[in-house]
């Protein structure tokens, strides 16, 4: 049984920053396709961004391009999502998922199916 385990969330003001980590099985984070999805209570749970490691591929909903970087360190078994110049709508829960493959439709979360506990993020105006 794969298990994620996100840490990193926090309370920032809008323009700061944080840094989401997600630390998996050894080998899940540089084979698995790994992606970072968040919740509010809003909204339904969307994807932010993913990471194919079959093609060395980051990709990212529009609204967090250039802002947010998904990135990865295989000695640690860990997977980063760097969020810059956060805005009150980033907030929510974010959580690290991961899948054997990744999906056609990989901003649907009913393609994935490992799920971390997630982590809060909080962003005041």
């Amino acid at each position: 049984q794969v298990q994620l385990v996100e840490s990193g969330g926090g309370s920032v003001q809008a323009g700061g920053s944080l840094r989401l980590s997600c630390v998996a099985p050894v080998n899940v984070v540089s084979t698995y396709c790994m992606g970072w999805f968040r919740q509010s209570p809003e909204k339904e749970r969307e994807a932010v961004a993913i990471y194919d490691n079959d093609i060395y591929t980051a990709t990212y909903v529009d609204s967090v391009k250039g802002r947010f970087t998904i990135s990865h360190d295989n000695a640690e078994n860990t997977l980063y999502l760097q969020m810059n110049g956060l805005k009150p709508e980033d907030a929510g829960m974010y959580y690290c998922a991961a899948v054997f493959r990744c999906p056609f439709m990989w901003h649907q979360p009913q393609k994935w199916n490992v799920w971390g506990q997630g982590t809060q993020v909080t962003v005041s105006s």
